[in-house]
């Protein structure tokens, strides 16, 4: 018996989708802020070492709040692209 036509299926191939890229800018206050930050911190740390009168009531609190001021310059820095 002789063999009937079968018709060749091509394979779906979805459509290309075309994506656009985002150019994503921070702000220009995050850099500000960031370097802000760094530079307080540092600030305050140096002066509790130089033993200035107004801050060295704090005592030992002064490095606390030096970091901090650093940590936050880092977390400032998580926004900057």
């Amino acid at each position: 018996m002789p063999k009937s036509k079968t018709r060749e299926k091509v394979a779906y191939t979805p459509p290309e989708q075309r994506v656009q890229k985002i150019k994503v800018e921070s702000s220009a206050w995050v850099a500000r802020f960031m370097v802000g930050f760094f530079v307080i911190g540092l600030a305050w740390i140096v002066s509790y070492y130089l033993n200035l009168q107004w801050i060295a009531n704090l005592g030992a609190w002064n490095v606390v709040i030096g970091f901090a001021f650093i940590a936050a310059g880092f977390v400032t820095s998580t926004r900057w692209r």
